[in-house]
């Protein structure tokens, strides 16, 4: 019989499908303390020692992930994380604006490189003889 209180908790399988991401994943996350292990329930019964994940860890996965989405590196996440259970939100507001920055470089050089692309692509006509410029670039 299931006690009530189990009835959200989730297999690290389960965690991982509702996390999007593989169980490998989620070790990995723990082992760099990203996310808690939690303990093997000792006795006999359904859970069979199964480690059991409840709701905040769903929510703590989808932070990182959405994190990760946004940029962050895991070691930044950690930051976060911990700036979390903190009222500090200048150091928060600083990383944003800091991964803001690293993005708009990184757009700047994906429109320099669409461009460049552009051009080549432009040159690179049918009816002309030779190598396509596009593969004579990229020999260079």
């Amino acid at each position: 019989m299931v006690r009530l209180q189990d009835e959200n908790l989730l297999s690290i399988g389960q965690l991982a499908r509702a996390g999007g991401v593989g169980v490998e994943t989620i070790r990995y996350y723990q082992r760099l303390g990203l996310m808690a292990l939690p303990a093997r329930p000792s006795g006999g019964g359904t859970s069979g020692g199964t480690r059991k994940y409840g709701p905040p860890d769903v929510e703590r996965l989808k932070f990182i992930r959405l994190a990760q989405a946004a940029g962050f590196t895991l070691k930044q996440i950690d930051r976060l994380i911990e700036l979390d259970a903190t009222s500090d939100r200048v150091e928060v507001r600083q990383m944003a604006r800091n991964r803001i920055e690293a993005l708009d470089v990184q757009i700047k050089e994906l429109k320099r490189a669409r461009a460049s692309l552009n051009r080549l692509a432009d040159r690179c006509d049918d009816t002309e003889g030779g190598p396509c410029p596009i593969l004579k670039a990229f020999e260079a």
